[in-house]
């Protein structure tokens, strides 16, 4: 009887341990966390201004600036004329393909996500990292009131041409919380400014790199998985503890 209990003693603290141990994996991509972009070009302004459309209300813009030393980007948000706030909270995102010259917000086909990680489960706000990169409204806050003035520092978009992470020549999408697509607008460089002389250059409403995006289309999402070091080490760490459980309970079996 003296074995058994120190056999349970034993078995709830390793239980206790495997509890204790076991990191919050986050949901990342199939190519991993998004990473932190630091060499964005300087005082770029990237703007999406919503249409003044006979099928919606919401009017205003997003714009985007790359911080002063380069890492991240400086989102402003001005929205106003949000439909009844039983349709909400409001999801906005940048999706991968710019607005067509037909207007349809369909078009721009999915979220902007280099990093294949996919729509479902929802974005983790207290690890942006695992979110897809343009899943503004889940890493920063869904649109809630109207009007919605915010400004946030994101640090996985970019202002860099020709990575996956740029949205220069992408667009936003305002959905409604069961993701039917409100409006739309293309992302258009508005200004710039010359790192040597600090000059500043508007550049026009219409004006927008094209380079190709480099990396994988976002368009075709990969099946979401558990990758990292966190995944790595939750394996490693549980598995001995579990091991060692597993021998134990032979032990016991064996009084």
């Amino acid at each position: 009887m003296r074995a058994t209990a120190s056999f349970v003693a034993v078995l709830s603290s390793l239980l206790l341990a495997v509890a204790q141990e076991t990191p919050k994996a986050g949901v990342t991509g199939a190519l991993g966390d998004a990473a932190i972009v630091k060499d964005n070009p300087i005082a770029l302004t990237y703007t999406a201004t919503l249409p003044n459309s006979t099928t919606s209300n919401i009017r205003g813009s997003i714009s985007a600036t790359a911080s002063t030393n380069g890492t991240g980007v400086q989102f402003t948000v001005k929205l106003s004329g949000l439909p009844d706030p039983s349709l909400g909270p409001f999801l906005y995102h940048i999706h991968d393909q710019p607005v067509p010259a037909n207007g349809s917000c369909k078009a721009t086909l999915a979220h902007l996500d280099p990093y294949q990680r996919g729509e479902h489960p929802p974005c983790d706000p207290t690890q942006p990292q695992t979110c897809q990169v343009g899943d503004l409204g889940g890493k920063h806050g869904n649109i809630t009131t109207s009007p919605f003035n915010v400004q946030y520092l994101d640090l996985y978009a970019s202002t860099k041409s020709g990575i996956g992470a740029f949205f220069g020549n992408r667009s936003i999408v305002i959905h409604t919380s069961n993701t039917t697509r409100l409006t739309c607008a293309n992302f258009a460089l508005v200004s710039s400014s010359s790192s040597s002389n600090g000059s500043t250059t508007a550049a026009g409403p219409g004006t927008s790199s094209v380079a190709t995006p480099v990396g994988p289309s976002a368009s075709k999402p990969a099946a979401t998985t558990y990758t990292g070091a966190a995944a790595h080490s939750t394996s490693t760490s549980s598995g001995s503890v579990l091991a060692l459980i597993g021998g134990l309970v032979v032990a016991a079996m064996l009084l």
